[in-house]
């Protein structure tokens, strides 16, 4: 019986093969009291489980080492921490000697107040560190009950190794490299979402995938041919002969364009009428960069600096912190990386000390995230400004500051800038004295007030994720109102016009970094808006270079002037389909 399943597509293309499905151990353990006298005995047991498990992630990580993507040590590293945090690693103890249970029990309890936790989380990529606290979470139960500590991948008989699609509940970082030496089309799970670790490692790799699909493990066979359309978030299971060759047809032709855009890495990034356009990369990790220079990106415009502050206890120390800079900036080979200071909301305080308040935002999103945070914490903050300051001796730094809605926190912010500098001169350390600094416009009174940042900055980055949330008062992380997410609404593009043209008139550079930057079919658009600086994950670069090399600015410019007076969404996206023809 053929039938259709819709999930988020987190990696475009398509995949068709054989369901290939691995096995999913549930977390429902027993409830067990044991005796006072034997209370040391279980803690020894959990210890011993911990420990086992933390050699067997130390053990894939140096099996992977030059063989699987840079990401797959890096969320390694994630579940080594969590393993070492003292919500995992002390908590269960103190459970298991206060209530007198199995270790099974008390790790699993204290695993459902961590999801609790991080499913308060604003920031989308936090929120989805759950299932990273639940993967590490099985693996000590496996051990603890006596399991292997992989999960198992059943082949179907007779599939051939170069189409087995993966269909699972979740897959952790240790489970894809448990089948790093087979070849496979695609994977596919239940939960997971666009800034999930799944999704993470299938864009990485340039695979179709397709995650919160919710059943497809319980609903899916070993062996049924599978259709993956990651471009769509589509499913087809058991397809009939026409559409399986539909699809086999389109996927031909993605591979042939594919292979085309190749051709295009080292070609001047400039439209026909000569207008130069740089096309920059967007990183979570200095792993990113060796992707970035691959699909020839001519800069980083936006380092995401969040990764150093997810899954742990403390701080990373300056030196810590240096390093990493460091890695990207000498990565990069001389080619500017923009740093945006950490992004990270209150709903996880962090402290310098470590301690962390457990004081739940009524709407985090709207709380002391991002900019605001980093005021409220001037330790925190200059231990980041000294890293990435001491970084720029490498090579060109820019400095982006998140989240700004007023001018006293560009002038604060520029305040503990020069504190920062100050104190490295007092050290006799190097770094950039002119490191530019710029500001992100992701806030609708920041777009419309932004006069204030052009007086005050050296450059503007426009984050339309964030800009169309709060333009729109939509959560872009529920479900329930995902459909209203409209990058096209005719305010979102007001703004963003508005921004472009007001910075264009006080010859400030202005860079677009959010997911509208990498959607090729919107590039002709932004063009003729005037932006000229776009910044994207390293796997968009390409296609939207190929729209670049095709484009007029001089037809385009009256064009999209027309097209932005329309207020009607029908008309707005017939005009748009028109633009792109």
């Amino acid at each position: 019986m053929s039938f259709t399943l819709h999930g988020q597509g987190v990696s475009g293309g398509i995949a068709i093969g054989r369901a290939m499905l691995m096995s999913h151990a549930t977390l429902e353990v027993a409830h067990l009291t044991i005796p006072p006298r034997m209370v040391d005995k279980e803690i020894a047991r959990f210890e011993a489980a911990v420990a086992t498990v933390k050699r067997e992630l130390e053990a894939m990580k140096a099996s992977s080492a030059g063989h699987a993507p840079a990401e797959l040590g890096a969320f390694i590293d994630i579940h080594t921490m969590f393993l070492e945090d003292p919500e995992l690693a002390d908590k269960p103890r103190e459970i298991i000697r206060e209530r007198r249970c199995n270790a099974e029990w008390a790790l699993v309890q204290q695993m459902e107040h961590l999801v609790e936790q991080f499913e308060q989380f604003d920031d989308p990529y936090l929120r989805e560190r759950k299932f990273d606290v639940v993967q590490v979470v099985e693996r000590v139960v496996k051990e603890l009950l006596g399991h292997a500590g992989r999960s198992l991948l059943k082949a179907a008989k007779g599939a051939k190794e170069e189409a087995l699609i993966v269909v699972a509940h979740d897959l952790s970082p240790a489970d894809t490299i448990a089948f790093k030496e087979q070849r496979f089309a695609s994977f596919i799970t239940d939960v997971g979402g666009a800034t999930s670790h799944t999704a993470i490692l299938a864009r990485s790799m340039a695979i179709p995938s397709v995650v919160g699909l919710e059943n497809a493990r319980a609903l899916i066979r070993d062996g049924e041919q599978l259709i993956i359309d990651g471009t769509r978030g589509i499913v087809i299971v058991n397809p009939d002969l026409r559409i399986l060759e539909e699809y086999q047809l389109r996927k031909n032709q993605i591979e042939l364009e594919k292979s085309k855009l190749k051709r295009l890495k080292t070609a001047r990034s400039e439209t026909i009428d000569g207008i130069a356009v740089q096309l920059h990369a967007n990183i979570e990790l200095p792993g990113d960069v060796p992707e970035a220079l691959e699909a020839g990106a001519e800069g980083i415009g936006l380092f995401r600096t969040e990764f150093l502050f997810l899954d742990r206890g403390d701080m990373p120390d300056e030196q810590e912190q240096y390093e990493a800079y460091k890695k990207v900036v000498k990565g990069m080979g001389g080619r500017p990386v923009t740093i945006r200071t950490f992004d990270l909301g209150n709903d996880k305080d962090l402290h310098p000390d470590g301690l962390a308040n457990d004081r739940v935002k009524t709407n985090p999103a709207l709380g002391r995230r991002a900019i605001r945070l980093s005021l409220a914490e001037p330790q925190m903050f200059q231990t980041q400004l000294r890293a990435i300051l001491r970084a720029s001796k490498h090579g060109p730094i820019k400095l982006l500051i998140p989240m700004l809605a007023h001018a006293h926190e560009i002038d604060q912010t520029l305040a503990a800038l020069e504190q920062a500098k100050s104190s490295l001169r007092g050290e006799k350390v190097a770094f950039d004295e002119n490191i530019q600094v710029g500001g992100m416009i992701e806030i609708p009174a920041a777009a419309l007030a932004v006069g204030l940042f052009l007086r005050r900055l050296d450059f503007l980055s426009i984050g339309t994720n964030d800009l169309i949330q709060y333009t729109l008062a939509i959560d872009r992380s529920d479900e329930q109102v995902a459909n209203l997410y409209d990058p096209l609404h005719p305010a979102v593009l007001m703004l963003i016009a508005h921004t472009l043209a007001s910075a264009e008139k006080q010859g400030i550079p202005v860079s677009l970094c959010g997911e509208m930057a990498g959607d090729p079919k919107l590039t002709r658009l932004l063009l003729g808006m005037g932006l000229r600086i776009f910044s994207m994950h390293p796997s968009q670069i390409l296609e939207v270079k190929h729209r670049v090399l095709k484009a007029d600015v001089s037809d385009l410019a009256p064009t999209v002037r027309r097209l932005l007076r329309l207020d009607e969404p029908a008309k707005l996206q017939e005009a748009l389909e028109k633009l792109n023809a």
